[in-house]
Parts: structure tokens; sequence; C-alpha cells
């Protein structure tokens, strides 16, 4: 299999792991009116045909001779249990993300439900194993926080201010004042699931049989393809949004809303590959723990800014929501930069 040889290699895999992550749910912006739990079907799809692509192709190619299915055969089946779980916890709770998305936005679902992801991750972390300097990262972790109040603030404000103007052109649905909850809570539970799938797929690579990059990859996307089979049950008879849907409406869409769901899951998983093959380099051009960090989770901004800047999810806003949704940008970014620099200051200051 191919890994990073050089510094310069593993570092260009994370920008992209970063770019990859942050920008993939512009798939499902670009398929208009495409309802997200038939969207999902064909990113699931996408997800596993990426994973299969490149286990065959960088994971069986190199000089070390040890392809993906050598790397999968070695492996413990414990190993692929935990990839396959790991797999099966993050598909529902991106399957809430995505559902997050179509209520709320990408500049709410994502600092909302990654962000929270985040504070349960370090703090998780810290209980098992003790590292950095607890001052930063729990101060990290409470801007992190406090960006997530600040962002549910400005969405109420905004969805007021919206509601009002469609009143005054005679427009409102309703004469009752809307709440953000539902967008909210589902990225809040979102956040708590994503939180937890990355430690089981930590397990599945750990130890002698652990399994390499591109073999988690195929078994991480084994257990997203068929879980969404039986999750999107759920999302399609109760839906958080809309009537109930039928799997016969999954045909009634067009050649170029099937391929963008297929590309959202390709983008999604090859920034895994990417993390996954970066973190697996040898010890000598291995990235520090704070770059590696800052950079995964720097995937959020990203999304919020396109959330922000090309779909103009807050536009009409007044200069408070401006501000807040600024406000957000920089705690984020402040509280994520502490949590990075943390490991490199194991003493209290």
């Amino acid at each position: 299999m191919i890994l990073p040889q050089t510094y310069a290699a593993a570092l260009f895999l994370m920008i992209l792991s970063m770019l990859c992550w942050g920008s993939w749910a512009n798939t499902y912006k670009l398929a208009g009116k495409w309802r997200f739990e038939l969207f999902y079907f064909d990113y699931a799809f996408g997800l596993l045909l990426a994973a299969l692509l490149f286990a065959f192709t960088v994971g069986t190619l190199g000089y070390d001779g040890f392809t993906f299915t050598d790397d999968l055969m070695h492996a413990g089946k414990r190993q692929w249990m935990w990839g396959f779980l790991g797999g099966v916890v993050f598909n529902l709770a991106n399957m809430l993300l995505v559902a997050a998305i179509s209520v709320a936005g990408m500049a709410v679902a994502f600092p909302v439900a990654i962000g929270l992801a985040l504070i349960i991750g370090v703090g998780l972390n810290y209980l098992i194993k003790p590292a950095g300097n607890p001052n930063l990262l729990f101060l990290g972790c409470g801007l992190i926080l406090a960006a997530i109040v600040v962002d549910a603030v400005a969405y109420r404000i905004l969805a007021l201010i919206r509601h009002e103007a469609a009143a005054r052109a005679g427009n409102a649905a309703s004469t009752r004042r809307p709440t953000p909850i539902k967008g909210i809570v589902l990225s809040l539970v979102s956040g708590l699931l994503m939180g937890l799938f990355f430690p089981l797929v930590e397990k599945g690579k750990e130890g002698e049989v652990g399994l390499g990059p591109y073999a988690i990859a195929v078994v991480f996307a084994l257990g997203v393809f068929l879980s969404t089979f039986v999750f999107n049950l759920f999302f399609m008879n109760l839906p958080v949004e809309g009537d109930p849907v039928e799997m016969r409406d999954y045909f009634t869409a067009t050649p170029k809303q099937h391929l963008l769901g297929w590309l959202g899951g390709a983008i999604w998983l090859t920034g895994a590959v990417a993390a996954f093959a970066a973190a697996s380099s040898p010890d000598q051009v291995h990235i520090g723990p704070a770059i590696s960090y800052a950079m995964g989770q720097g995937a959020t901004l990203i999304s919020a800014l396109w959330g922000l800047l090309l779909w103009k999810e807050f536009s009409g806003a007044d200069m408070r929501v401006k501000m807040l949704a600024g406000a957000m940008l920089i705690l984020f970014a402040a509280g994520l930069t502490m949590v990075s620099l943390a490991p490199l200051y194991v003493r209290p200051i």
C-alpha cells in the first residue's frame, strides 16, 4: 500500500482531509429540493464505492508488497467489528447532521453538531488518558460551547426576522412565532453521536492486528452503507420535515441529483482516507498532534463559511445577526486553537 513518506505529503493529506470534510455537504445543497432521505442512499453508495476504489488502487500498489487484502486478512475479527460499528454510529450521526442541514443550514448544523462532538471527544479522551494542559483544554471547550450558544441565538433571531418580513408581505404560513428548536436538537443529537464514533474507529486500528488505513476505510464504509437501509426506514416514514417518502420516489431523481449524492459520499470518504493515511505515516514524518487535530476540526469552519458566503444562509439578517455570526466564528477558532495547543503545554500554566 502507498503511505506518505515525507512530512510535506502527510501535511498535504491533512489539508485535503480538512477541505473534503468541510465541503462535501455542498453536494446536498446543489441537489436542490431533493429530500435528504433519498439523497442519503446515493451518498452511502458513493462512500462505499470510493472506499473500494482507494483500497484496490493506492491500497494495493506500492513497493512493500503488503496489499489491502493482506491487511484485511491479517487484522483481527474484533478490529473488523470495531471499524464496522464505528461506521454505523457515524452514519446515524451524519444522517441527523444532513437532516439538520435541511432544516437549519450548514452555518448552524456544522458548528453546533461538530462543536459538541469536539467537546465530548476532548472530555472522554481526557478522562480515559489525561494528557495536555487541562487549562487550555477546558478553556478551549468553554469557548467552543459559547460559539454553539451564540450560533443558536443568531439562528433564533434570524428566524424571527424572516417570519416578521413574511408576515408584513402577507406570505407567512403561520402567525405563530417560529422556533429554531428542531434544527438545534437535530444538530445536538448528531454531535452527541459524532463524538462517539471516532474512538470506535481508533480501536479498529490499534494493536498488532489492527486494520490499516485503507482496510479500515472499507470496513467503516460497509457499516455506513448497510446501516443506511435500516436508519432510513425511520427517517422516510417519520420525516423531520415534510411528508413521508417512499422508496419509489428515489427513482424520480434526475441523473444530476444521483451524481451529486455519489459525489458527496466520495468526497467525505476521500477526506477520511487522507486522514487515515496521514496518521499511518512513518514516525519521522508524522504530523504533530496539535496540527493534525486543528486541521481535522478546521473543517467545521470551512463548512460554516460555505453556508454563510456561498449559500447566503443568513441572508436578510440585520447587524445583530451578522455580528453574532462573526462572533461565533471567532469563538470557535479561538477554542479550536487552545485545544490544539494543549498537547504542547503539558504543565498547567
